[in-house]
């Protein structure tokens, strides 16, 4: 699987598209603002440049997308409000896979414009958008040419599936019945990947700048345990079934597995100090239910819903994979199953996603 080539999420503005799916996503976004603007104050204050480049990496498409422009460049205009300070230009890269759906983006600058400009009035001339596609596990800018860094939710994909997986059978992901060497196999690729990455944005931005990244992970010391590979292993049960009834093929289902890897805190501590040139301000972890509707989110027939929430969100999410793999032919009849089974799980128990965010600034 050429994952650069594959991966992305379901693009458009249909009931099954990443922009119709992503509420989690946004809910995390939010959570994370007050580091967000902690960073970027910082930053301005510190440096004052004359002009800002900022980088969302991993932009998808999607109200998400203009939500993360619109929360940094309004958080820029506040810190120059209340220090007196004229707004810089400020330049903003949203960076994804090739495959991701950039047109979506384009077509909705006009509006994000038009709302930029209630919001910050003549402020919002200011500021210019540009698409990057490419992976952020290579170069994409130019050297000092950033100040700002935001990502989230995209850096627990790896650039390929590892290596020596054979005996990973039954499962797509990490799971409790997964062998020691699938396990050690996925964190060398996290380590190779994210030392790739931090190398290249250290490259990228100028002495002083910050990045905020937010990644799906885990609190335990296990890669395997439950709040990190439970929403695989559920969507493994509905394939095996599959399997089991002659609707999959069998060699099919061992050889496919997800290019995805969720860090403890430990974890991206230690490849942040291996890799020196950052210093971390902020280490910080925090959770998420399944279903984005729980709890203030929640309408009156959400909860109800939730395992459907969820596969939609997953299917959005995994749609693309699975296809290069399996075929468009099973993918209806996969997710029907595997809303079932989710919905089951998620009334039983306390289901959960760990999130690990971490703010740095490049050292001089």
């Amino acid at each position: 699987m050429e994952v650069v080539q594959v991966l992305c999420m379901k693009g458009g503005t249909g009931d099954s598209s990443y922009a119709e799916n992503s509420l989690l996503q946004r809910k995390v976004i939010s959570l994370t603002k007050p580091i967000i603007e902690e960073a970027i104050t910082n930053l301005y204050s510190n440096n004052r440049p004359a002009s800002l480049h900022i980088a969302d990496l991993g932009c998808s498409s999607g109200p998400n997308t203009s939500f993360v422009v619109s929360e940094v460049v309004t958080t820029v205009d506040k810190v120059c409000k209340k220090m007196g300070h004229r707004l810089p230009e400020i330049q903003v890269f949203l960076n994804d896979l090739p495959g991701n759906d950039f047109n979506s983006i384009f077509k909705s600058l006009p509006k994000f414009q038009k709302d930029l400009q209630k919001t910050m009035g003549a402020g919002a001339e200011s500021c210019f958008v540009t698409g990057v596609p490419g992976t952020f596990y290579g170069r994409l800018f130019p050297r000092k040419s950033l100040q700002f860094i935001h990502s989230s939710y995209s850096l627990q994909w790896l650039s390929q599936v590892p290596e020596g997986l054979e005996s990973n059978k039954g499962n797509i992901y990490m799971a409790s019945s997964s062998p020691p060497c699938a396990l050690k196999a996925y964190y060398q690729q996290f380590q190779k990947d994210f030392s790739m990455f931090l190398r290249y944005r250290s490259q990228e931005l100028v002495e002083g700048g910050s990045m905020v990244l937010t990644i799906l992970g885990r609190r335990s010391d296990d890669p395997s345990s439950k709040e990190c590979c439970y929403i695989w292993e559920l969507m493994a049960v509905a394939l095996n079934d599959m399997v089991a009834e002659g609707l999959i093929e069998e060699e099919k289902m061992d050889s496919f597995n997800i290019p995805n890897y969720t860090p403890s805190p430990t974890e991206v501590k230690c490849e942040v100090e291996k890799e020196g040139s950052f210093t971390i301000n902020r280490l910080e972890v925090f959770e998420v239910n399944w279903n984005a509707y729980h709890g203030e989110f929640c309408p009156l027939d959400a909860r109800k819903e939730g395992g459907y929430n969820v596969a939609k969100m997953m299917r959005a999410v995994a749609e693309a994979l699975l296809v290069s793999h399996f075929g468009g032919g099973i993918i209806d009849e996969m997710f029907s199953r595997y809303k079932n089974i989710v919905a089951d799980r998620m009334s039983r128990e306390k289901t959960e996603f760990v999130n690990v965010t971490i703010s740095m600034t490049r050292r001089g």
